[in-house]
C-alpha cells in the first residue's frame, strides 16, 4: 500500500508567499517544513500545527502563545519569527527562520562528548538568549539538548540557537485576550530528564527553572550522561526533587574537570530556585569564569557584566590576569586568532560625587553671572 503524500507539500500557501518543499521533522503538536520564499530569496521553516487539533482550544491556545512570545525575542541566539497566523484552511503556522546545522543531542550522539573549550561557548549563548527572555517576562520550561540548535552564521562555527518556546510560560502582556493559561500551579510540563525540582512537583516557575535545566544539559553535553541514572521518566522526576546530583569529576571514569567547573554546576543543581544564579546573566558570567581558567567566580555586577559575555561564540576577556581557551575550529573569526583579544572595559553608567558637584558648582558660577548682568540691566 502506497504511503500517503503530506498534503502540505508541494503546496503554495500565504497567497502564494511560500512553497512548502518537504517536511523536516514532526511531533505530537505538528509538523515542521522546509519552505521557499521567492520574493525574499530564502529559505523558511514554517511550523504547522496537526489540523485535526485545531478545535482543541488548549493546544490552539499553546501553539499561538509560542509564537507571540518567539516573536518579541530580538536576540540572536533565539530561533527568528518571522509570521505567525492561520492558513486558508484553518491551520495554524509559525514561519521562522531556516537552520542548517544538529541539535546538541544529535551532536553529542554523532562526535561524542564535547570539551569544555567547545561545550561552554555554546551554553553561555544559549545563556544570553534565555536572560532576554526571562527579562520579557517569558520562561521556556521544556529546556534540553534537542532545544539548543548548533549551526554556522557569520562565518562563526557552534552558533547556538535556542528553540521551541511551545512550554513557554508567559506574563499576563504576552497573553492575548481570551487565551487559556496552560501553567497553572499543581500541572507538570516538561521532559523529565531535565525538569527542574520545582516544575517536577507542579510548583510555580521563576528563571531559576530554566538554569537548572541549561546546567543538566551541560553536564550531559561534557560527560554524555545525565546526573542522574533512572529507568523511567518518573524516577527522573523523583531523583530531581530528592537526590543531589553526582559530582561532574566522579561521573565517567577517567575523566576530570575544573574544581571550579563543578563548584558552578553544582549551585545551578541546587534544589530551592533561591539557591541558584539568580539569572541567566550570572550563570554565563560564572561558566565565563571556568572557560578562562580562573580558580574562582569573580563578584557579578549585573548591568556591568552583561556587556561582557558573548553573544554569539566570540570569547571576550572579561577576566584579568586569565588566560582565554578559545573553542577548536574556532569560534571567532580566524583573523582575530591571531592577535589578542580585546579587553573590554566595564564603564559606570552613574556619575562620580566629584563629577556632580563641579557641574553643581558650575551652575552656580554661571547663575550668579546671569543674575549679576541681568541686575546691571534693570539698574540702568
Amino acid at each position: 500500500m502506497a504511503r500517503q503524500q503530506d498534503p502540505f507539500i508541494g503546496r503554495d500557501v500565504l497567497n502564494g508567499q511560500f512553497q512548502i518543499l518537504q517536511k523536516i521533522c514532526s511531533g505530537g503538536m505538528g509538523s515542521v517544513y522546509k519552505a521557499l520564499q521567492p520574493a525574499m530569496n530564502r529559505m523558511v521553516a514554517i511550523k504547522i500545527l496537526h489540523p485535526k487539533l485545531a478545535s482543541r482550544k488548549d493546544l490552539v491556545s499553546r501553539f499561538r502563545r509560542e509564537a507571540r512570545a518567539m516573536s518579541h525575542l530580538t536576540h540572536p541566539n533565539t530561533v527568528k519569527v518571522y509570521l505567525y497566523g492561520e492558513l486558508e484552511d484553518g491551520s495554524l503556522y509559525i514561519v521562522m527562520e531556516y537552520l542548517e546545522g544538529k541539535n546538541l543531542n544529535q551532536t553529542v550522539r554523532s562526535e561524542g562528548p564535547m570539551t569544555i573549550e567547545r561545550g561552554l561557548p555554546i551554553l553561555i549563548q544559549a545563556c544570553n538568549a534565555l536572560d532576554e527572555a526571562h527579562r520579557a517576562g517569558i520562561i521556556h520550561r521544556d529546556l534540553k539538548p534537542e532545544n539548543i540548535f548548533v549551526t554556522q552564521m557569520g562565518g562563526m562555527k557552534d552558533f547556538a540557537k535556542v528553540l521551541d518556546f511551545g512550554l513557554a510560560k508567559v506574563t499576563e502582556r504576552e497573553m492575548r485576550p481570551g487565551s487559556i493559561i496552560l501553567t497553572q500551579e499543581g500541572m507538570v510540563f516538561g521532559t523529565p530528564e531535565f525538569m527542574s525540582p520545582e516544575q517536577a512537583q507542579g510548583k510555580s516557575l521563576t528563571p531559576g527553572s530554566d538554569i537548572y535545566s541549561l546546567a543538566v544539559i551541560l553536564y550531559e553535553v561534557l560527560t554524555g550522561k545525565l546526573p542522574f541514572d533512572a529507568k523511567n521518566p518518573m524516577e527522573f522526576i523523583q531523583l530531581h526533587v530528592t537526590t543531589k546530583p553526582k559530582p561532574i569529576n566522579e561521573r565517567v571514569p577517567g575523566k576530570t574537570f575544573p574544581p571550579l567547573l563543578w563548584t558552578v554546576l553544582s549551585r545551578a543543581l541546587e534544589k530551592k530556585s533561591d539557591d541558584r544564579y539568580q539569572s541567566a546573566a550570572e550563570f554565563a558570567h560564572a561558566l565565563q569564569a571556568v572557560l578562562a581558567g580562573a580558580t574562582e567566580v569573580p563578584p557579578f555586577q549585573d548591568g556591568a557584566q552583561r556587556a561582557m559575555i558573548p553573544s554569539a561564540g566570540v570569547v571576550p576577556t572579561p577576566l584579568a590576569q586569565a588566560a582565554v581557551a578559545l573553542p577548536p575550529g574556532g569560534a571567532i573569526p580566524a583573523p582575530a586568532r591571531s592577535s589578542p583579544l580585546p579587553r573590554q572595559v566595564a564603564v559606570s553608567s552613574k556619575p562620580s560625587i566629584g563629577l556632580l558637584v563641579g557641574i553643581a558648582f558650575a551652575f552656580l558660577v554661571v547663575g550668579a553671572i546671569l543674575a549679576a548682568i541681568v541686575l546691571k540691566l534693570v539698574m540702568k
